[in-house]
């Protein structure tokens, strides 16, 4: 569920960290309805939403949000805004009076974020991929990017929604960016790019 801290503004769960137990937003189930349909707006289907989508991601947020109400009547901007910011993953950001997700796009655009300056990356595999990913490199297969984590940690909780035993490789990315490929830091925690050619994977030893 979502709640409001009028000290603190929206929050997950019971209790702010502040302790203010808060007024509620959205129920546990409104909350999942609702944050699917953004990211689905959002990353894979603008245009069976009326959304106009530019170059880079951006839609218009009173757009998207007569789009919500459209689909749940209960929904309005503040229920929207609820969802993004208190999105512990950062899915999403704002700017004036647009909106887009920061990664995970199936449709075509190009993202214009800063140019990463971490020098090794992290992309967790199955076991039955590596041997391929190391022939071949990697490529996006349903989205639009290549997803790559800045730390050992988080390539690992990723991976680990798809396979129990996940190989860990280590990108050369410092080497990679010298030689003209573009990786894009889209968060903290996760880097963007359209391929990452083989030469520059290993498997991160135990």
């Amino acid at each position: 569920m979502i709640k409001k801290c009028e000290n603190h503004g929206f929050f997950r769960g019971e209790a702010c960290a502040c302790g203010e137990v808060g007024s509620l937003i959205l129920s546990d189930e409104q909350t999942e309805r609702l944050g699917r349909f953004i990211s689905g707006a959002l990353r894979h289907f603008p245009d069976d939403l009326g959304l106009a989508m530019n170059q880079h991601g951006w839609v218009d947020v009173d757009v998207l949000v007569d789009a919500m109400r459209t689909r749940y009547k209960w929904s309005n901007k503040e229920k929207l805004f609820s969802i993004i910011e208190s999105d512990v993953k950062g899915r999403y950001e704002v700017k004036g009076n647009k909106i887009r997700a920061r990664y995970g796009h199936s449709v075509d655009i190009d993202l214009d974020y800063p140019e990463n300056t971490i020098p090794e990356l992290y992309y967790g595999a199955s076991r039955e991929e590596v041997d391929i990913l190391l022939e071949k490199g990697i490529r996006p297969i349903k989205q639009r990017y290549v997803h790559l984590s800045t730390s050992v940690e988080k390539a690992t909780e990723v991976a680990k929604i798809h396979t129990d035993d996940p190989v860990l490789l280590v990108i050369n990315a410092g080497e990679a960016q010298n030689d003209g490929v573009s990786m894009l830091a889209a968060t903290e925690n996760i880097v963007l790019c359209e391929e990452i050619p083989a030469q520059y994977l290993r498997v991160m030893q135990d």
